[in-house]
């Protein structure tokens, strides 16, 4: 018996079972539009890229990594004494932002392109929900190393629940484990990065996934416009998983250049005494709320802006979020235009926000 029958008796098979010929028939099938826009349809993989190399170097830092008290000692092991370790954690934390941004230009080349329309929402809102669930990655993995800059930022950026009336101080000090940031902390923040986080994580990406295979690519605004025999598109398999692939390479090189050239350093370990440096502030994902925050106490007596603030950016989320059943016109409307500006000054609001948060800090 020859391997090319071995191989077909196998194929065969694993087919009857799992029906792959189907899959592949669907895959055939599929079709991507093809038009000037086409390029953001590729950022949607390169999140899942990037994610797929978090849960990879996750995993190999989850082998030696020690929460609690001496996690600053394990990390240090795995910086400057594990083989590559150092390259691995910076490997990992590059592509959390990496994920992080990619998340982002994907949400907004959704948002303009006007995807989240009918039948669409469900892929918008399992969106919205995967974005909020990977900036909730990304602060509970800050802390985990527990250098000066960790623990600090970590301590700002739970001045934010904290800032919310009633409720906020006691979910504040839920997360924190008491009163201040310790290797309690540590230990909540590591269950919820590596077990709740993925738990919740991994099914309403598989939901997510599972809508765009549903519904396809949707065509921007001026596409829709245009007849159908006027409208180009590619099969799906080859000829986009391929672009597709070739966007993952590129990514795995920045993300290679990144780590390498880039490493990200670890202080020296935090002294909960000692007073905080200078210049400590949230991640770039969270610097728009926190400068709001900011800026509306300074112009607002005490808590009273703090509030505001929170109430301001907590609305313009909600409407962000509802977007899907405010915008329902397929054509040119008021309510089109409206949702237009509103994306425009979105972006404006966070792009002004984070620049003027990074600008003023001392």
């Amino acid at each position: 018996m020859t391997s090319k029958t071995v191989s077909s008796s196998v194929y065969g098979w694993v087919d009857d079972r799992l029906g792959l010929s189907e899959m592949a028939a669907f895959a055939r099938h599929k079709t991507v539009p093809v038009h000037s826009q086409s390029f953001w349809y590729y950022w949607g993989g390169i999140s899942l890229f990037l994610f797929l190399v978090q849960c990879f170097t996750g995993v190999l830092l989850l082998v030696y990594y020690r929460p609690g008290a001496e996690a600053f000692e394990s990390v240090r092991q795995i910086t400057f004494v594990m083989h590559f370790g150092w390259l691995i954690r910076s490997a990992h934390s590059w592509s959390a932002n990496l994920m992080l941004f990619a998340i982002f230009v994907h949400m907004f080349s959704v948002f303009f392109m006007k995807a989240y329309r009918k039948p669409r929402e469900f892929g918008w809102l399992s969106g919205m929900a995967l974005l909020g669930l990977a900036t909730v990655f990304g602060f509970s993995g800050y802390l985990l190393p527990m250098d000066e800059l960790s623990y600090f930022a970590t301590k700002v950026g739970l001045e934010i629940p904290a800032a919310v009336p009633l409720i906020g101080p006691a979910i504040a000090n839920m997360l924190r484990g008491g009163p201040e940031v310790s290797e309690f902390t540590v230990q909540r923040f590591f269950a919820l990065h590596v077990v709740v986080l993925p738990a919740v994580f991994l099914p309403l990406l598989g939901f997510h996934l599972w809508l765009v295979q549903r519904h396809g690519n949707a065509v921007p605004p001026c596409e829709e416009a245009k007849p159908a025999s006027e409208r180009k598109s590619i099969p799906f398999m080859p000829g986009f998983l391929r672009k597709d692939l070739a966007m993952w390479l590129i990514s795995l090189n920045i993300l290679a250049l990144l780590a390498s050239v880039f490493p990200w350093s670890l202080g020296k370990q935090y002294d909960a005494l000692s007073p905080a440096p200078m210049g400590i502030h949230p991640e770039w994902y969270f610097m728009s709320p926190f400068e709001m925050l900011k800026l509306l106490g300074n112009w607002l007596p005490g808590e009273f802006g703090e509030i505001a603030g929170l109430l301001l950016f907590s609305a313009g989320i909600v409407l962000w979020i509802l977007i899907p059943f405010y915008d329902v016109e397929r054509e040119a409307g008021r309510r089109s235009r409206a949702a237009h500006y509103f994306g425009l000054a979105a972006v404006i609001l966070l792009l002004a926000t984070t620049a003027i948060g990074y600008w003023t800090i001392r």
